[in-house]
């Protein structure tokens, strides 16, 4: 089969790390640690898997840098020492896979899981409205905290072999929440103005940056829009951008919605039928690229070869990531660069997260069944 070539497939370089083509596996919670946070063999075969795939870079998912900001069960730790040697293994796989891999960190915020962490919830702003989980106010010194645990989380991602970090500021967790005025109705320096707001985003960028040395790529993911009344808009999205190319990230993923934001949120149901209904955020990708000169990854909606290939070759972004697409089918680059330019066979009905509240780790349910169904 004729190999395709062209700027989807064209090396790139972020700071140090050296990546094959423009595709990005966006980090997805996968459910497949075990009940502490430590790597298992099952997660680590993902990881792999995606590597043979050739996937460009593989963006782990969501990864808690302290014990407190854990939200789902099977969710990735990164907040002790004791969690190296897994992760240790698991980037030596990904790596001798041909692969690169960034390890993603986040705190929960508000939409930490009490029942999982034993401790109350704690998020910019007290809050016990329907709709959003109750949690307290954080302090002076909880601040500190948490900008000293990613950077913590950070430098156990440089030991653990990983080729970057993404700092998780999307989708409603810590630090979107402090973002958002959705979720931030503080008076003091972390609230009011856009730029109090991102004070504590800044402060974990400078304290990490400091950490990680000058050469080592530090990504953001960052909503676009927040899609509940009273969030972060466009924008303001793009202002953060210029502040976080100001303070040295070195590229940024545009997401959009929250685990609020009902059919807004990040992963929306719905069978995208043609290239038309793809790309949530091309707006503001467009805005985006008017203002800001660190490069883009776009995630949301992008199922189409050829939807792919006309955001990067116009300009719209510069590294395309995906999600759902890679659990129903993590190949899927290895069969567009071969010539195969089908459209991705995800069908974005979100039954692959089903198996992850039972413990099993997500997978592509609706392929599974198509498989059966015709005796492979």
């Amino acid at each position: 089969m004729e190999v395709i070539m062209n700027k989807l497939f064209e090396p790139s370089s972020i700071k140090s790390m050296h990546l094959n083509n423009r595709f990005v596996r966006s980090a997805t919670w996968e459910g497949l640690a075990d009940n502490d946070g430590f790597v298992t063999p099952g997660l680590t075969k993902m990881m792999v898997e995606l590597a043979e795939g050739e996937v460009g870079l593989i963006i782990s998912g969501y990864t808690f840098v302290s014990p407190e900001g854990k939200s789902s069960p099977g969710q990735l730790a990164v907040w002790n020492d004791h969690f190296l040697p897994g992760l240790k293994d698991m980037v030596k796989a990904v790596h001798d896979a041909g692969g690169r891999i960034a390890l993603q960190l986040v705190h929960g915020g508000c939409f930490s899981d009490p029942v999982l962490t034993g401790m109350k919830a704690v998020g910019p702003s007290d809050n016990e409205k329907g709709g959003q989980p109750p949690c307290h106010a954080a302090g002076r010194k909880d601040i500190e905290g948490m900008v000293f645990a990613f950077t913590h989380g950070a430098a156990r991602a440089i030991k653990a072999g990983f080729d970057a970090i993404q700092i998780h500021a999307a989708h409603g967790f810590l630090l979107s929440q402090f973002l958002s005025p959705a979720f931030n109705r503080r008076n003091d320096e972390y609230g009011g103005s856009l730029e109090n707001r991102a004070r504590i985003l800044l402060e974990v960028v400078e304290n990490t940056r400091k950490e990680v040395g000058p050469d080592y790529p530090i990504l953001v993911k960052l909503n676009s829009e927040d899609f509940l009344e009273n969030g972060m808009g466009r924008e303001e999205a793009v202002r953060v951008s210029a502040m976080l190319e100001q303070s040295s990230i070195d590229a940024i993923e545009y997401s959009g919605g929250t685990v609020a934001s009902a059919e807004f949120m990040a992963p929306r149901p719905g069978m995208l039928k043609t290239p038309e209904e793809e790309v949530y955020y091309r707006a503001a990708a467009r805005q985006y690229k008017q203002n800001v000169a660190i490069p883009l990854m776009l995630v949301g909606g992008i199922r189409s070869y050829t939807v792919a290939e006309e955001l990067v070759q116009s300009g719209t972004a510069d590294y395309i990531a995906l999600s759902r697409p890679f659990i129903c089918e993590p190949h899927l680059v290895k069969r567009w660069r071969e010539g195969d330019h089908r459209r991705a066979e995800c069908v974005s009905d979100n039954a692959c997260f089903a198996p992850t509240a039972e413990g099993k780790g997500i997978c592509c349910v609706t392929m599974q069944k198509k498989r059966r169904t015709a005796g492979i």
